[in-house]
Formats: C-alpha cells, structure tokens, sequence
C-alpha cells in the first residue's frame, strides 16, 4: 500500500471518533485544549492499537472477529449514547451543576474502543496484504488523534448553542454511528 492509500485509510478510519469528538466536545463545560488533546492521544492510541490486533487476530480467528465486530461496536454505541442521552433529559431541574470540564477516563476509552472496532476488522485484512502494519497503525492512530482533538474543540462551539441539549445530540450521534456500522455489515450480506 502506498502513502496516499495509507492516508486515505487513516482518515477514512478516523471518521467515527471524530463524530464522536464533536458530541463529547459539546457535552463539556469549554473543554480546554488540553482536554482535546487528552482526548484525542486515548482515541488515536486506541485507534492505533486496534488494528494491530486484528491483524495478530487475523492469522487465528478472524471469522470470529468479522462476525462479531459490528455488534460489539453497535453495544457499546449504543449503551454510551444512551446513557448521555439520559443525562440530557434529566434537565437543569434535576442537576443543579454545571456541566463537568473533562470525561472520565474509563467513558473516553470504552467510546474510543466502540469507535474503533472497525480499525480492528481492517487490521485483520491487512494480516492478508503486503503492508507494513506499525506504519499503517501508526498513520490511523496519528490521523485520529487529530481528528479527534478537532473534533472536540469543534464540540466546544456547537456545545454552548445548544446548552444542556449537547448531551442528547452527543447520544444521538453516538447511537446513530453504531447504527451505521451495523447497517453497513447487514447491509453487506444481502
């Protein structure tokens, strides 16, 4: 694979948490840079780990992995966004606080690994072709991080607009990303 395919599959590959950025960008209290770039260092690591997986994966048990991997990712959107989604509804009523300055860490990395199930499935084709997998890796988790930490400071501005709405557009989005793979993978079986 050249550098310009290894680019276009490293962003490619970087869509979905960067989806995702935005509605975590803008379920914060004016994340910081820092908070972006945080942000984005976990999800391109993440991203960047995933695909090496798979591709070790990829000599073992990939049937397993490519049959499963969409409805892993879907779950965990799904439960994620929900769950911001509730947070949304509860309304300013219930919480008499302000909206948190930084997400856990243990949200980010579940987000980070629903998002990036699919660089695992990639990875696992890869196993087949004559790439240079850390290079690749590398290039999709570097992609990432900066599609990622844009993304949450694209958050930052979208999130005072629409005030304590963010979180539901933060859980709409993450639900409608697991829809989207599993749509995707049906949609490629029939």
């Amino acid at each position: 694979m050249n550098l310009s395919a290894t680019l276009i599959l490293a962003f490619g590959m970087s869509m979905d948490a960067f989806a995702a950025s935005i509605g975590k960008g803008a379920a914060l209290h004016k994340p910081r840079f820092s908070e972006a770039l945080r942000t984005g260092l976990i999800f391109g690591l993440i991203e960047a780990i995933t695909p090496l997986v798979g591709w070790a994966l990829g000599f073992y048990a990939s049937q397993f992995i490519i049959e499963w991997d969409h409805w892993v990712a879907f779950s965990l959107l799904l439960i994620l966004g929900g769950r911001m989604i509730m947070e949304g509804l509860k309304g300013e009523t219930d919480c008499h606080c302000e909206k948190i300055s930084k997400h856990s860490l243990v949200t980010l990395v579940c987000t980070a690994i629903a998002t990036s199930l699919d660089a695992m499935a990639i990875g696992v084709g890869l196993a087949f072709l004559q790439v240079n997998i850390l290079h690749t890796a590398m290039m999709i988790g570097s992609a990432t991080m900066i599609m990622v930490t844009l993304g949450m400071m694209i958050g930052r501005y979208i999130g005072p607009i629409l005030g304590k709405k963010a979180e539901i557009v933060g859980g709409l989005v993450l639900i409608g990303i697991g829809c989207n793979i599993l749509y995707e993978h049906l949609g490629s079986l029939a």
